[in-house]
């Protein structure tokens, strides 16, 4: 490559040129002669630090470094619950969306990340941000910088290429559409040349959680940033009815976007039928989930924290990339997990749907899952994890 090419690469997008003089400023930067400890940068939402989180504690022995010696560089999405989750790491976050969008943002995180004196960087997301994920990996200048071979697109081929021409060692974790799960576990195989076999993915919380007494109670979680995987409400609320019947408590959680549904809640016009809709930090709703018999979740991140902390879980998935994420493969896949979808031919369309009409409409293979079903899926996740509340389910 020659030097103007170096420097003046083409087919790089309008955002990668507006950021690049924070390249050559970080470049320039005083850091610590003296290089010490490991970055581990994990830009993805939370139910991706959920399935990722058991890998984390091979870190020590796969690296040869001392756990207090590594630092998560994680969102803001999951900084509340990083005290008890990430016990005994260093943590640390950022609003990810402003370090994508915001110059000064974005030149004050490098310039942290610079001063810190990494002696390595790792990264090992597959579908990851290039403009997020690799510029912090190359922004720490770490002596070691080790990622994984991403998943590429026309559009960030260029870019892509850039970044992990910068990167010491580049790992393949296997071809899509491979479980996250599996891919952080033979990640962590290629950097210590010997076998660490995926484990269920699983989330360190409190022994005794805090949340809601009483009798036992069956969870709804029905919303979803992508409107396509919202499995439809009138679903949730009959599979409500049915739990309430059976002598099951019924909670509704979700953020105040989800307030259009506190209407038809109180509809249901029973003293079982419990409203948090806006109400639950992060950490509560870890409790919350924690204690339930039974949590009935769309692909979202409270989804995947049910199953990290093991409760029985019946999470309805669409195909968009089917088997990236959900369903769990066998072998890593919780004692109390169901999955449910659709099987369609248009399966790993990426989430560009080409069945639906308008955009705030669900995804067909999400939709057409029905209640017989979704309830048939709870008896399931409830007999995986024998318990005896004495109801008829």
């Amino acid at each position: 490559m020659s030097l103007l090419t170096a420097l003046f690469p083409r087919g790089m997008r309008r955002r990668w040129w507006l950021f690049r003089p924070i390249d050559a400023l970080v470049a320039v930067w005083p850091a610590p002669r003296r290089k010490t400890g490991m970055v581990v940068v994990r830009m993805d939402g939370i139910g991706d630090m959920a399935m990722f989180r058991r890998a984390l504690d091979h870190y020590p022995a796969a690296f040869g470094i001392d756990r207090k010696d590594i630092t998560v560089l994680g969102c803001h999405s999951w900084k509340s619950l990083a005290d008890v989750a990430f016990a005994g790491f260093r943590v640390v976050t950022i609003d990810e969306h402003a370090f994508e969008k915001k110059w000064l943002y974005r030149l004050k995180i490098a310039l942290w990340i610079r001063r810190q004196g990494f002696q390595t960087a790792v990264c090992d997301i597959f579908m990851r941000k290039v403009m997020t994920a690799d510029s912090l990996v190359w922004m720490s200048r770490a002596p070691k910088r080790i990622v994984c071979r991403p998943f590429i697109t026309e559009r960030t081929r260029r870019e892509y290429a850039w970044y992990l021409a910068k990167a010491t060692r580049v790992i393949d974790t296997g071809p899509y559409p491979t479980h996250e799960g599996v891919r952080h576990f033979t990640f962590l195989s290629e950097i210590a040349g010997r076998l660490f076999r995926a484990e269920v993915p699983a989330l360190h919380w409190r022994t005794v959680p805090r949340g809601l007494p009483g009798g036992p109670y069956v969870v709804m979680n029905f919303g979803s940033n992508e409107p396509g995987r919202r499995w439809p409400f009138d679903g949730f609320l009959a599979l409500a009815r049915r739990c309430l019947e059976s002598g099951f408590r019924v909670v509704f959680v979700g953020a105040r976007q989800e307030a259009f549904a506190k209407p038809r809640i109180a509809a249901l016009n029973h003293p079982d039928a419990i409203d948090t809709i806006g109400d639950l930090s992060l950490p509560e709703l870890m409790d919350v989930l924690k204690r339930a018999a039974c949590v009935v979740t769309n692909d979202t991140g409270p989804g995947h924290l049910a199953l990290g902390v093991g409760t029985p879980t019946v999470l309805i998935a669409g195909g968009g990339h089917f088997g990236s994420f959900v369903p769990y493969p066998e072998p890593i896949r919780p004692a109390g997990a169901v999955f449910l979808s659709r099987p369609m031919e248009c399966y790993h369309c990426l989430w560009v749907c080409p069945k639906r009409t308008l955009p705030q409409d669900p995804f067909p293979c999400v939709k057409e899952v029905t209640v017989d079903e979704a309830w048939d899926g709870m008896r399931r996740a409830l007999k995986r994890v024998p318990a005896d509340y004495g109801l008829s389910v």
